[in-house]
């Protein structure tokens, strides 16, 4: 309550009003008339300026006399006015979008441009972010996008995911400016380590399905763009403290110089922000910095470098440990209990779910204007990963599973103490009473990279109506691997005996006393280089923008393993992969009120080193024989209609996946769980997609979009099965040699399942009136509908043989409203904003993640429910 106070304290400070002589205007697109938010108006001389606000207006003060303001947007042609304080209000300030490939330091044109881009595209303004993030996951802030499903998951810091037209993380590209930022491994994306992206971004789209990316190793299902700051940062800065529930508090500040005289911008930010977590015992401690340094080098050339990062710590709920129904609501604190979190018998805290990370992203851009119809853009970008997570360790498999807080959806009992908190203690006297030194132990396993990559697109212009993109991709990434033990939990020593290594010449390993900081369970290096071309021609005359687009790329995957070979058997052999895509489109403005668009494209992607190049890629250098390219083809329609008081677009589309690589658990969360690495599977994704905005009053702003999907799975699937170690098994769990006749196998027909782990229909409304000059109320809900659950194989026990899957248990429907108001006002001479959040208003009780249980109901689905009401407030002030 004293935080809540002193933010009224600091707002009651002697308020100065509004200097008078303000040049005011608004900008609004010229070719739909529609207003625009976030556009920067800069004085030209002193770098000082303005965003505009969500009905596209603006108020800079300038002095009296004549001077001259810059008007940038993303996507658009920048424009300077000259401007006479004597007439302070400018009207109607129009601007003209570039043409389909945006000419900015984004390098590979990754932004679509609305009306002339043929894609399905939402675009994420920075002042949403700002009003609407609060302590939200940064997936969470397009939950209002169509086909678009986020959630926290386990409920740690960083731990959400985002699934687009039902495709998971693997298959959705992410990209900060021009440069791809899904792991070279798998293909996924870590959220807590981009932090710092919420206070820097100029720009964020979601673009949906085959999108404007010229990328060589393009998406499946979509992909989201986000370009920060650079020369456009208005000269300032500001300082930010927030808090909200469950102990939250971030602290920040920004400082930009603008463009200076001599042609510099420098932007600075940093921020440090801790918490409690709302879900039992899921503390974290997050900073995040951000450096720009760009140089205009003439009329013609520009130098940008860019240097940002977020490195963390945080305290999580294990993915595995969800509950059934029936066992949350036995528990004192329902949705928020964590089965893993404890104490040893002193009293001490202890935790077996840990993350730590940090991930330097480094990129130095070029732009070149080469001539009137000439231009090249380069970037060279380097990303250093370090970091890991603790895992529990065992001398049987038993043992590793016991670190688990449940299983099969029910809290473990074994390690339970009276209170129903995790009796860590209870691991010390089970390891005591061992003759064979500690049955379970805690290793961390650290997981480090360097990855580094280059990016170059050329453009020039064919005659009046052409224009020509061409360019290289080219990526190099190292991932090392290693498991260190850190914790012994009372025993002498560890013998690793779950790890088999029947590769090495000595047996050694077998009778081995380990203590901590020696190496189990893996040690090895995964590699991973890619060459790549594109080209693309673009056709733009008389409200017809058309594209043809071809690229090609070969993939290079192979591994040391210094754990399961002698050294002259530690380098694999090298799998490579050729992967292509041929995509076209149009776009066609019927007038500046309606248009309409279409776009069709085939993408044959390499597989990726985990799951699909390597059979089982942790412990293995054996490739997988059978690993072929996921392919898409992809067919989209699309509708647009823009005025200056309604804005609408309805978009279907279809998307045939074919062989797909997919690993699923066999009775999953069990100790006897086995995993199934599936191969060739084919599913079908299409739907509808509707949104729109609406300005009935000059106050009052309603936004709303619905979302149909129809995504399901095409036919049967087999894969061999695995322990949860990794390691190949018989039917009955028992480790055997690697595609040995005794390596199981199995069949699964998933011909009319649908697709899990997403909702395939959603649909949301918004309300935003502004009820007094600066301030401002929001109302958004959002509705999930048709969630089927994440589905696994369930209740094989020792027979492998051919099942038909039924259909997983759908999740009930969920509607969620959340609260928003920001209050825009000087405090002395500087401009402040007080955003205060209210998510969950009414507390709706809703579940957001599941796995199928063995009949496929309610019964035995084991879930994960959304977060209860939660709030934030937050206070900058600008300079």
């Amino acid at each position: 309550m004293k935080k809540v106070i002193s933010f009224f304290v600091v707002i009651m400070i002697a308020q100065l009003s509004f200097s008078q002589g303000l040049v005011k205007g608004t900008v609004v697109d010229k070719a739909t008339n529609e207003t625009l938010a976030g556009v920067s108006v800069v004085n030209s001389s002193t770098g000082t300026g303005v965003t505009t606000s969500l009905d596209g207006s603006f108020s800079i003060k300038l002095p009296t006399g004549k001077q001259e303001i810059t008007i940038n947007y993303i996507g658009y042609t920048s424009k300077k006015i000259e401007v006479n304080t004597a007439n302070p209000d400018l009207g109607t300030i129009a601007i003209e979008s570039e043409a389909i490939g945006l000419k900015d330091v984004t390098v590979t044109s990754s932004v679509a441009i609305r009306r002339k881009t043929p894609v399905a595209l939402s675009v994420i303004e920075p002042l949403i972010i700002e009003n609407k993030l609060g302590t939200q996951e940064f997936p969470e802030i397009l939950k209002s996008t169509p086909g678009i499903y986020a959630t926290k998951q386990g409920g740690g810091y960083g731990d959400s995911r985002v699934n687009l037209r039902g495709f998971e993380a693997p298959n959705i590209a992410v990209m900060i400016n021009g440069v791809p930022m899904n792991d070279m491994e798998w293909g996924g994306i870590y959220w807590s380590n981009w932090g710092a992206l919420s206070d820097v971004t100029r720009s964020m789209q979601v673009q949906r399905g085959l999108g404007a990316s010229k990328v060589a190793a393009p998406s499946l299902g979509g992909s989201i763009n986000v370009v920060t700051r650079s020369t456009d940062a208005i000269k300032g800065g500001s300082v930010s403290y927030g808090i909200g529930n469950d102990g939250y508090e971030k602290i920040g500040f920004a400082v930009s110089t603008g463009l200076t005289a001599n042609n510099w911008a420098i932007t600075l930010l940093g921020s440090k922000t801790v918490s409690n977590g709302y879900i039992q015992g899921t503390e974290y401690e997050a900073y995040s910095y951000f450096i720009n340094i760009s140089k205009k080098l003439s009329d013609n050339q520009q130098l940008s470098f860019t240097a940002f990062s977020a490195p963390q710590w945080h305290n999580q709920r294990n993915s595995a440990d969800k509950l059934l129904i029936s066992e949350w609501q036995k528990q004192p604190l329902k949705y928020k209990y964590n089965a893993s979190y404890g104490f040893d018998m002193n009293g001490q805290r202890k935790q077996s779910s840990y993350n730590y990370y940090n991930k330097p992203q480094i990129s130095l851009n070029h732009s070149w204007t080469i001539d009137e119809k000439s231009s090249l853009s380069t970037a060279v970008y380097l990303s250093l990963g370090d970091g890991g997570g603790w895992g529990g360790q065992g001398y049987e498999s038993t043992d590793r599973s016991n670190w688990y807080g449940s299983t099969g959806g029910v809290p473990n009992t074994m390690f339970r103490a009276a209170d129903g908190t995790f009796d860590y203690g209870a691991i010390y006297k089970l390891n005591a009473a061992s003759e064979t030194g500690s049955k379970m132990v805690m290793s961390t396993a650290i997981n480090k990279h360097v990855w580094y990559g280059a990016l170059s697109t050329f453009n020039t212009k064919i005659g009046q109506d052409i224009d020509f993109y061409g360019g290289l991709d080219l990526r190099y990434y190292k991932g090392t691997h290693t498991n260190v033990l850190t914790d012994l939990y009372g025993g002498k020593f560890f013998i690793d005996n779950t790890s088999l290594r029947p590769s090495l010449s000595n047996s050694d390993w077998k009778t081995k006393k380990l203590g901590v900081g020696d190496v189990v369970y893996r040690d090895y290096d995964g590699f991973v280089a890619s060459e790549g071309v594109f080209g693309q021609a673009e056709y733009n005359k008389d409200g017809l923008s058309s594209f043809i687009s071809l690229s090609a790329s070969n993939t290079s995957n192979w591994r040391y393993d210094r754990f399961y070979y002698d050294p002259a058997q530690a380098l694999s052999k090298t799998v490579n992969f050729l992967g292509y895509s041929a995509k076209g489109g149009a776009n066609y403005n019927i007038n500046t009120n309606h248009n309409v668009f279409a776009n069709i494209g085939i993408i044959s992607r390499a597989p990726f080193f985990s799951g699909g190049a390597f059979l089982q890629s942790t412990t293995n250098n054996l490739t997988n024989p059978n690993a072929v390219n996921e392919k898409a083809f992809s067919a989209e329609l699309g509708y647009g209609y823009r005025s200056k008081a309604f804005t609408a677009n309805l978009n279907v589309y279809r998307t045939n996946w074919i062989d797909k690589t997919m690993v699923r658990a066999i009775n999953a969360n069990s100790q006897s769980s086995l995993v199934a690495n599936l191969q060739g599977v084919n599913a079908l994704h299409q739907g509808v997609e509707l949104d729109f905005v609406s300005k009935p009053l000059k106050d009052l702003e309603i936004t709303g979009m619905i979302s149909l999907g129809d995504w399901t799975w095409q036919n049967n699937a087999s894969g061999y099965v695995y322990n949860i170690q990794g390691q190949p098994t018989d039917a009955q769990g028992n480790i055997v040699e690697l595609l040995s006749p005794q390596h199981a196998k199995i069949d699964v027909n998933l011909e009319g399942i649908h697709v899990g782990n997403s909702a395939q229909t959603t649909a949301a409304v918004g309300l935003n009136y502004q009820i007094l000059k600066g301030f401002r109320v929001g109302l958004d809900g959002n509705y999930f509908g048709r969630n089927y659950s994440y589905f696994n194989i369930s209740s094989v026990g020792t027979s492998v043989a051919s099942s038909t899957f039924s259909q997983p248990w759908m999740i009930p429907d969920a509607v969620t409203f959340d609260f928003s108001a920001n209050y825009r006002f000087k405090i002395g001479t500087f401009d402040a904003t007080l955003v205060g959040n209210i998510y969950n208003l009414l507390d709706t009780e809703y579940i957001t993640d599941a796995t199928d249980g063995a009949d496929h109901t309610w019964k035995t689905a084991s879930v994960f429910y959304g977060f209860g009401r939660t709030w934030s407030m937050n206070l900058k002030i600008k300079f």
